[in-house]
């Protein structure tokens, strides 16, 4: 929490890694912020808080002064210590917060809500009618939350709640369970996949460090690696873009985007948009390699599953990273 009279005095991340001359990330790989004496944040959720004053003492190589132990009422409470105040369940304060006696008191220290203690504390909900039926999304009903808007709203409860389940967010958002695991599946893996590049890690290690718990990441951990393993291919594949176009077979040098279509598996599709292209486009698998395929605009067919070759279909090259040079000799080869 941030103890009454010192919202002044609260830094963030990047306050903190402006301070030392840094970027954000490379404060978070070096160490720092878990070194000995460092001080503790102030909020429990993913976007951490740090008092000022605390934070220049270490700094300076001085004491840590010790903040404030007495509760006050206008001490600001994040959303964890608000529903732990008001004993009530995360999604529950959630649904609190949107009432006006609630709302028009918050406010934003460092992008956290926070609220003040009174109003936590003071707050009688108004009696609310028994549901007639059982919980959940009513049958029959669409998603609550429009697909673009999901990965926010998703990313939003899981920065508060680690250990977030799809049941939760299909509680809090209205969303089908299966829309709910897909989105916090994906969340998970891509937050998971950043950490064990910057940290060198394996994926179980990362979801240790995000505060996933195991028996949630199952999943997520083998998107992660997938995610991982399509970075690196990344410059592969730029390679072969730029082969191609100096070919004259597509008409930029874009690299292609790296797609998960089944998962676990890492994809890319180039359009060959030439009148000259001797295919309608590429297809690369890395367990594969590359073939052609027929159709421009959906290259990778039903499913992403890998075809014989076949009429409009050719497999090119032999293993899955062929030399750029050597595709475009096996691509011309197929004219």
């Amino acid at each position: 929490m941030i103890r009454a009279g010192r919202r002044h005095l609260v830094r963030t991340l990047a306050d903190i890694a402006a301070q030392q001359g840094i970027a954000v990330p490379t404060l978070l790989s070096s160490g720092r912020l878990q070194a000995e004496g460092f001080p503790a944040p102030l909020s429990a959720g993913r976007t951490r808080l740090y008092d000022g004053e605390q934070v220049d003492a270490y700094l300076a190589g001085r004491p840590v002064p010790a903040l404030p132990t007495v509760d006050d009422d206008d001490d600001l409470l994040d959303r964890q210590e608000a529903a732990a105040l008001s004993g009530i369940p995360l999604h529950a304060w959630d649904r609190r917060k949107k009432t006006s006696a609630v709302s028009e008191h918050m406010v934003l220290v460092g992008g956290v809500e926070h609220w003040p203690r009174r109003v936590v504390r003071d707050y009688t909900p108004a009696p609310r009618p028994r549901p007639s039926g059982g919980g959940g999304r009513p049958a029959g009903t669409g998603d609550q939350v429009p697909r673009d808007v999901l990965p926010a709203r998703v990313a939003q409860l899981l920065d508060d709640d680690p250990a977030l389940t799809a049941a939760g967010v299909t509680e809090q958002l209205g969303v089908h369970r299966n829309t709910a695991q897909a989105a916090l599946t994906a969340l998970r893996a891509q937050r998971m996949a950043d950490v064990m590049e910057q940290q060198g890690v394996g994926a179980a290690q990362a979801a240790a460090a995000l505060g996933y718990p195991a028996g949630l990441t199952r999943r997520a951990g083998t998107r992660a690696e997938a995610i991982v393993r399509g970075r690196q291919a990344r410059p592969y594949l730029a390679d072969v873009a730029r082969a191609l176009h100096a070919r004259g077979w597509t008409t930029t040098d874009t690299p292609p985007t790296v797609e998960h279509p089944q998962g676990d598996d890492v994809f890319a599709a180039l359009v060959l948009d030439s009148p000259e292209a001797p295919a309608a486009a590429l297809v690369w698998s890395e367990r594969h390699g590359w073939r052609t395929s027929t159709s421009r605009r959906h290259p990778l067919g039903r499913g992403a599953a890998w075809p014989p070759p076949g009429p409009g279909v050719r497999h090119l090259a032999t293993g899955t990273t062929p030399d750029p040079a050597d595709l475009v000799k096996a691509l011309e080869a197929t004219g």
